[in-house]
């Protein structure tokens, strides 16, 4: 054991209840974490042997003689924490699988050790000990009480978490929470990021079954663009609107629209407008309607941002392959 003035630390890969003097907390055998001011005694991380250390802040610590990631990431609702959640476990698993019995340990530390780094602790529990969110945070909070995430967080480990802890980009629900995050670090909705357009499938080759407009066949978006969602309540959606919905209780459930991510074609209608008209881009005919804020499907069920295709103006498409003949 090093002793420093600043209190007692373990030589070797740090085990649970190891530390004392410090903001540290052991996690798991060579993972603890930690706050900012933990990195003012860089003598004392060595001694503690602390190799690698994650910051998950708004600034990029300055100090030396540790191998070291940075991610920057503000502890408020804007934080995109999801995007990095498998870069941040990978660094981790990488550095202990890299200490080959060596002493070698990782510190995971945000400004105080309660948001941002717990946020990032927690996925890195959910994937590799196989927990689900509710028992590793419970874990967490057991060995820190003081651990708290914001509600943001929370739910971004909720969708970590439906994605079986791995990032899934083709997601339809991460899809829908990326365009979420676009909408509020785009507010003026222009210069848009590339990636938030899937790509024009009538400008590429394609076996996926796609949807071309009823009217001109032109070829409109693929099946894995549709953004699925569970159904609404149905007629009892729509009683603040006090319209009668007439059919039976099934029709009243059902979704007359696709609703998907924009396409490609769509940037040009869809750059500094909150809602309007989604038109043929050949034809000019109506398909559907966009509003980043949202809207209502048949169903009952809220969708947000919505780009919704009206289905009795496309049509599905799919291709079959016929054997060649001899």
């Amino acid at each position: 054991m090093f002793v420093s003035d600043r209190g007692c630390y373990c030589r070797g890969p740090l085990e649970a209840g190891c530390i004392s003097g410090s903001t540290m907390i052991t996690v798991d055998t060579g993972l603890c974490i930690g706050s900012v001011s933990d990195l003012k005694d860089p003598e004392a991380l060595i001694n503690a042997g602390v190799t690698h250390i994650l910051t998950v802040d708004s600034e990029e610590p300055n100090i030396s003689g540790f191998h070291k990631k940075f991610v920057h990431a503000l502890d408020d609702s804007s934080t995109d924490l999801l995007s990095r959640l498998d870069d941040c476990v990978h660094f981790i698993t990488e550095a202990l699988a890299a200490s080959e019995g060596k002493a070698s340990s990782v510190l995971v530390h945000c400004h105080v050790g309660q948001s941002r780094s717990a946020a990032v602790v927690t996925a890195y529990l959910m994937k590799t000990k196989k927990l689900s969110l509710q028992d590793a945070y419970a874990k967490l909070q057991q060995l820190k009480p003081d651990v708290k995430m914001n509600e943001e967080f929370l739910d971004q480990l909720v969708l970590y978490e439906s994605m079986n802890c791995e990032l899934d980009t083709n997601s339809p629900l991460y899809k829908q929470y990326r365009l979420r995050k676009v909408t509020e670090k785009y507010p003026e909705l222009q210069k848009l990021p590339k990636e938030v357009f899937a790509v024009d499938p009538a400008q590429t080759q394609n076996t996926e079954v796609v949807y071309r407009c009823r009217k001109c066949r032109r070829t409109l978006f693929r099946h894995s663009s549709i953004l699925s969602h569970c159904l609404g309540s149905g007629a009892s959606a729509f009683s603040h609107k006090r319209v009668s919905v007439g059919g039976s209780a099934e029709d009243q459930t059902q979704c007359t629209s696709y609703f998907i991510e924009p396409v490609q074609w769509m940037e040009e209608a869809l750059l500094g407008v909150m809602d309007g008209q989604l038109l043929c881009p050949k034809c000019s005919s109506k398909l559907g309607s966009f509003n980043w804020y949202g809207d209502q499907c048949s169903c009952g069920r809220w969708v947000t941002p919505a780009f919704q295709m009206h289905k009795n103006r496309v049509d599905e498409i799919k291709h079959i392959s016929i054997p060649a003949l001899k």
